[in-house]
């Protein structure tokens, strides 16, 4: 297996993807390590000499104005990590923590921290052996960085707390270092600062979260497709002309989507002509690309950000190519908090418009034909009547995380710290509102695949129709009321993976 390198430049979204969700292993780079070597060895010169340094010879945050004595450094490092180790609440998932150690790794790589080679090569090694500390989902305000969370890898990397092993066995830390031959860290002045004070956490969940709205923005045009075609729509509104008079680039993407995606329906085909009264839809119908579209350019924005802090050095103090350590305020989450709390907005947005789309299709009066939710004996069986109510719990529980949580700061630290980000907060509640964004999308795909089913025999267009078989290797056909619950997990399997856009694609080529 390729080895991703770190330290030769900014990691990629697939790197930081790679290693997170898929176990990649990492190898520092030679320019890392003596960039690493340098930066440590202008903090040893200054650990010697009687001024205080930040971080080096001094305590932290509000206890910053004590100098600590050489014989004591040792120690007030290993104290911050075991006292800033002070989270609580459940596990966070392993590929958040994976990409939090990925993250910190790449800072330590690029020189600025002041840490020794063997602080970083021992944290590359405890990644690569699939080891992952146990990290808590409360204690992070985003400022100074990711504090507790990080400082529960760091406890890791000096062989205390808990950790999972590579087969996700909980274990010591101490056992699962030992079992994968890497000695623990004995750390030295500057090290302990330097692995807990970043915004590794948020910004891996972001990246994350990024990798899987891409995704699921193409899907989210899938089931708006599939809608449209269901309920008898007109697809006139998603000509390129009329798209180019509001050139935002998302709309386009998504307008080109829609286009290709209904290309030779059948269904389409059948109610066009002199005869059609259908010449403007509903909103949630109509405007598919305008709200679609936003949603993608808002994603543009999230990743522009992401890629800038991909390519920083957060820690603090930092060590400056001419051996000057400056403390600064580039730990603050803010850039990273905003877009996490800007992309639940849209993502609210897309699930509120798909769940509206689903609807209709269920609506005898609004459904241009079809049976009353879909049921194969409406009265006697109820169809996909619940199926809606789910979507829209998770629609109104998306409504509630798209409340940003970056306007609501808490001072700490005896005022010292008197401005958080609380990014961290807002990385955790857009990992939930991907997730129900994932399941509305697929309940609005499984429902329109029934009512594509119900058209029969006209025929939905290529694209759609391998979209429909695809969905039916999990979710069978319209018939008698049947357990519910299993199909709309299988479809949300099918969502979440990819295969129900692999298929579409497979006949349109990649969507945009």
């Amino acid at each position: 297996m390729t080895k991703i390198p770190v330290g030769t430049g900014p990691l990629a979204f697939g790197d930081v993807v790679a290693v997170a969700r898929h176990g990649a292993e990492v190898v520092l780079t030679d320019e890392a390590l003596k960039a690493i070597a340098e930066a440590r060895a202008h903090v040893d010169d200054l650990a010697s000499r009687p001024t205080p340094a930040y971080g080096i010879s001094t305590g932290f945050g509000a206890l910053a104005t004590r100098h600590i004595h050489e014989e004591l450094r040792a120690r007030l490092q290993e104290n911050i990590v075991r006292s800033h180790a002070a989270g609580s609440g459940p596990e966070v998932e392993r590929e958040v923590v994976r990409a939090m150690m990925l993250l910190r790794l790449s800072t330590l790589a690029t020189g600025r921290t002041g840490v020794r080679p063997v602080t970083a090569e021992t944290l590359a090694a405890v990644l690569n052996a699939g080891i992952t500390p146990t990290v808590h989902e409360y204690g992070s305000l985003g400022c100074s960085g990711d504090l507790a969370p990080l400082s529960h890898v760091a406890l890791a990397l000096i062989g205390e707390g808990d950790v999972r092993d590579a087969d996700g066995n909980k274990t010591s830390a101490k056992q699962a270092l030992a079992e994968a031959g890497i000695q623990p860290l004995t750390l030295v002045a500057k090290e302990g600062l330097a692995l807990l004070n970043g915004t590794d956490g948020m910004l891996g969940m972001l990246v994350l979260a990024i990798e899987d709205l891409r995704a699921l923005l193409r899907a989210a045009d899938i089931g708006a497709a599939m809608s449209v075609e269901a309920q008898l729509g007109t697809d006139r509104v998603f000509a390129q002309d009329l798209q180019e008079l509001r050139p935002h680039p998302g709309q386009a993407d998504s307008a080109a989507n829609l286009r290709r995606l209904l290309k030779d329906s059948a269904i389409m085909e059948s109610h066009r002509g002199p005869h059609c009264n259908r010449v403007q839809d509903a909103y949630s119908l109509r405007c598919s690309p305008q709200v679609h579209g936003a949603a993608r350019d808002t994603l543009a924005h999230a990743a522009l950000v992401a890629g800038r802090e991909l390519a920083s050095a957060v820690d603090n103090p930092v060590v400056l190519p001419d051996g000057r350590v400056e403390s600064n305020g580039n730990f603050h989450g803010a850039p990273i908090a905003y877009v996490l709390d800007f992309l639940a907005i849209p993502v609210a947005d897309v699930a509120s418009m798909a769940e509206r789309r689903t609807d209709r299709m269920l609506d005898v009066s609004r459904s241009h034909g079809l049976p009353a939710f879909l049921a194969d004996d409406p009265g006697v069986d109820s169809g996909y009547m619940i199926a809606q109510y789910t979507q829209a719990a998770v629609v109104n529980e998306l409504k509630r995380l798209a409340t940003p949580a970056s306007v609501d700061s808490i001072p700490s630290s005896a005022m010292q710290e008197d401005h958080v980000s609380m990014g961290w907060g807002g990385a955790r509640k857009l990992r939930r509102a991907v997730d129900g964004l994932t399941r509305v999308v697929a309940i609005e795909i499984m429902t329109a695949a029934r009512a594509l089913d119900l058209r029969a025999p006209l025929r939905p267009g290529p694209a759609t129709a391998a979209v429909v078989a695809a969905l039916r290797t999990g979710v069978p056909g319209p018939g008698p009321d049947r357990h519910v619950a299993p199909e709309i997990a299988a479809a949300v399997d099918l969502v979440r993976d990819g295969s129900l856009v692999t298929a579409a694609e497979s006949v349109v080529g990649p969507l945009a």
